[in-house]
């Protein structure tokens, strides 16, 4: 299993930004994955957060990119560009701010818009496991501002 944490690290480290209207180093970008668990003491339930030493098939995990933007001028219209690690599935969440693919990044837009091929010469509706990327356009990042970008997936 350390391969595929290994895969998930390098991918949430491995943000492919692209930014409109800025230099592409003025903003910086750092990726991090966490283990979602479960935890039940004395009565009370509550999800930890761990560094993901080893994980299992149906496991739940949390990508963060965290964003900075490290220059003197706003910057606007900037793209952050996540490919989904293939051993794990998104955990599609409408409304979260970011638009998916299902094509290797060819076309956007939310879960429910999406066509994919059926294998039988037509298409079907696109399905969280067929989400190969995940985008977020950030309208406006002020200098010093920064913030951050999560998305949950599940170890197929």
């Amino acid at each position: 299993m350390k391969s595929f944490i290994q895969l998930c690290l390098a991918v949430a480290l491995v943000a492919a930004p692209t930014a409109a209207m800025a230099a592409p180093d003025q903003v910086s970008l750092v990726g991090d994955v966490k283990l979602e668990k479960t935890v039940t003491e004395e009565g009370r339930t509550r999800t930890e957060l761990q560094d993901p030493k080893v994980v299992v098939p149906g496991d739940r995990l949390l990508f963060t990119t965290r964003y900075s933007n490290t220059g003197t001028r706003p910057v606007q219209n900037f793209v952050v560009t996540n490919p989904l690690p293939g051993p794990v599935m998104l955990v599609a969440e409408e409304g979260r701010g970011y638009s998916v693919s299902a094509d290797g990044g060819k076309t956007w837009g939310q879960l429910s818009t999406l066509k994919v091929p059926d294998g039988k010469g037509g298409l079907r509706p696109a399905s969280a496991a067929d989400v190969t990327h995940l985008r977020w356009v950030i309208p406006s990042i002020a200098p010093g501002a920064s913030g951050k970008l999560e998305y949950h997936a599940i170890v197929r």
